[in-house]
């Protein structure tokens, strides 16, 4: 095995196990059967069936609720931690042998059921890396002296020469040593438009050769290509544990291990002292303590908050992927936003059409450019040309015939449109090759238009028209972008960040008009994550917003990854956190608002659960006031009804989020 190919395997993640994924598609019918379990027994009990029947059917719920709670707590009791399963097996069990047995059972069914509901929603990015391994041909065509064989791309040594043909994805990073051509470099650079490449410049493993042929000389092997290392710096970022996890986990053990070890001592304790209660009465009062003191609704209060939120979000075409990235929205304090298909639309449109010294009306002088360079344009793939020709059948304006189409690799196109006029479209070395001097008020047009971040593309007629114009082509910016930055800033977004590919004049005019505050341009990929770093340390929390897979690794590092869904590649949308189904920007501040609010209902659900558990231990130990007064102590029914009441009010209370609006 080569060491690029054992490079990549290592860097995928393992495939859950089949013993896990048959535990998760297990879990929700052991739920059912719970909950049938539960209902059946309580039928039973009233048309007085025979008593064993009833013990086996609440055996039946028992071990159906209990089952995976018994295995994950009997895992941690390997490692010597206790957990909050463990807790609730113990209070289920408490609960049966003081004869308590629905009690138990609802106990174990609605812990049972918080849990399927919180895997449901759990991310899933073990794709994340495959998809990014997807973008990386298998092999090569590499020169062997006179001749070419085709080998494993691990094979390939720098020096190599490699024959990139038309249509093919580039399989490692190179310079060009001969031929001509365009290349897609959206997937590592983020850039709209196709790039042209000649000899000396650089290319990248990933992207895609267009137009003609290339000869790249390898300057990276295969497991050290810009698309290698985005795939390691993906991987490094997922492995990064969220520090509210951290402290749930630790709070969980500790808790659980408080419970079990205070009850513990209450069974033993209290008979041994000079006029203390008899065993069997303590160990009653024992199990309600344990009943009451179990964090059921504690631990059904943040998934009960959190997947009514992700169900509206959803309603709204915002997937979030996981609780813990819900309650993060919260907290974020920038923005940072990649340029193409993001804050634009990725899609190339025309966005002036400016005669030159025509004596038709201007509308008229307009039409007439339209027409002759969309004529020419039409029997082209190119993007730029696609936008043309759009802009003509938009206008209803009727196309010529073109013939002997030419096109010259990063020059431009010609053709003879109509059988009578020759027209070239394209830059100045097009208009120099074939003899026609740019005049000077025409190439100040030119400039003004490229500042502004315009493709500009030169227009000539092989008559006494000569110069018909300039054709201005930029990757569309999205009609609500500026509304979308000012709704940010109103819910509290501290910080507009543009972070791209494209050159710093291209990024700053698109930043001028949607009013970011700041732009970093000319980024590959490690820019970007090396942005996102330098902007969590500035100013705190930090969100990333893009649709590529250069855009992956950045996803994966910022406090929250944003990915556009229906523009966005495979990979982004695995490695980001939260994914706009709908391309719909302004989703980003409804879920925003939704996530605070969520967090809001978090908390009053945790402090209120809280609560309950301290007034049900405080009395099942006898020292509430009012059932002093009443001469009675907190029985186990009425723990469980205080218990389970709360767990249905922190229900309800998360419920809400269903509404929001």
């Amino acid at each position: 095995m080569t060491e690029g190919t054992l490079a990549a395997e290592q860097a995928v993640p393992p495939e859950p196990k089949p013993a896990s994924a048959r535990q998760a598609q297990l879990e929700p019918v052991l739920v059912i059967i719970t909950a049938v379990a539960i209902a059946t027994s309580i039928i039973a009990e009233k048309m007085a069936a025979p008593p064993l029947l009833v013990l086996a059917i609440n055996l039946i719920s028992y071990v159906a609720g209990g089952v995976v709670g018994l295995k994950a707590a009997l895992a941690s009791l390997r490692k010597l931690e206790a957990n909050v399963d463990g807790l609730m097996i113990l209070a289920a069990l408490g609960a049966a042998t003081v004869k308590q047995w629905h009690e138990g059972a609802i106990l174990l069914f609605l812990f049972s059921l918080s849990n399927v509901l919180q895997n449901f929603a759990m991310a899933r990015s073990r794709n994340a890396i495959r998809a990014l391994l997807k973008l990386r041909p298998n092999e090569a065509t590499v020169y062997q002296g006179s001749d070419m064989a085709v080998v494993p791309i691990e094979a390939l040594h720098i020096g190599d020469v490699v024959l990139i043909r038309p249509g093919e994805r580039l399989p490692v990073d190179g310079h060009v040593v001969s031929g001509e051509s365009s290349v897609d470099q959206s997937a590592i650079m983020g850039e709209s438009m196709p790039v042209a490449k000649f000899p000396g410049d650089d290319v990248f493993a990933g992207t895609v050769n267009q137009t003609g042929s290339l000869d790249v000389e390898v300057t990276r092997e295969a497991h050290d290509t810009t698309l290698s290392r985005i795939i390691k710096m993906v991987e490094e970022a997922q492995e990064q544990r969220a520090p509210t996890q951290r402290f749930l986990d630790e709070f969980e053990q500790k808790y659980a291990l408080i419970v079990i070890l205070s009850v513990a001592l209450f069974i033993v304790i209290p008979p041994l002292l000079p006029n203390g209660p008899k065993f069997t009465d303590n160990f009653c009062r024992a199990m309600v303590l344990l009943t009451v003191a179990s964090p059921c609704a504690l631990v059904i209060s943040t998934p009960a908050s959190i997947l009514s939120a992700i169900a509206n979000a959803a309603r709204r075409g915002i997937l979030f992927k996981g609780g813990a990235h819900l309650e993060q929205v919260a907290m974020i304090k920038v923005v940072a936003f990649d340029k193409t298909g993001t804050i634009t639309t990725g899609k190339p449109a025309v966005t002036e059409v400016v005669p030159y010294r025509s004596a038709l009306p201007l509308d008229e002088a307009r039409a007439y450019l339209l027409r002759a360079a969309a004529s020419v344009e039409q029997l082209s793939e190119h993007p730029i040309a696609r936008s043309m020709v759009k802009k003509v059948q938009d206008a209803g304006i009727t196309l010529l015939k073109p013939d002997n189409f030419e096109s010259v690799t990063g020059q431009g196109v010609q053709a003879t449109v109509d059988g009578q006029f020759s027209v070239l479209i394209g830059n100045e070395k097009l208009m120099a090759a074939h003899g026609f001097p740019v005049p000077a008020d025409l190439h100040r047009e030119r400039e003004r238009l490229e500042r502004e971040g315009n493709t500009v593309l030169l227009v000539h007629e092989d008559s006494s028209a000569g110069f018909l114009g300039l054709i201005a082509v930029a990757d569309e910016l999205r009609s609500n972008a500026r509304q979308i930055v000012q709704t940010l800033r109103e819910a509290g977004i501290e910080k507009i960040v543009i972070l791209t590919g494209d050159n710093k004049q291209v990024a700053d005019h698109i930043a001028a008009q949607v009013g970011a505050d700041e732009v970093r341009a000319s980024l590959l990929p490690e820019g970007k994550v090396n942005a996102i770093k330098a902007l969590q340390a500035e100013y705190g929390p930090t969100a990333m917003v893009g649709d590529g897979v250069n855009d992956a690794p950045a996803l994966a590092v910022a406090t929250i990854g944003i990915a556009m869904g229906a523009a966005g590649t495979d990979v982004a949308l695995e490695t980001a956190d939260v994914v706009l189904m709908a391309d719909d920007l302004s989703n980003i501040a409804y879920a925003m608002k939704l996530s605070r609010r969520a967090r809001r209902i978090i908390w009053q659900n945790i402090i209120f659960a809280m609560a309950v558990i301290v007034v049900l231990v405080v009395s099942a130990l006898g020292f509430n006031p009012l059932l002093r007064l009443m001469g009675t102590e907190l029985a186990l029914p009425f723990g469980v009804v205080g218990h389970e009441g709360s767990t249905l009010i922190v229900v309800a209370n998360g419920l809400r989020l269903l509404t929001h609006r």
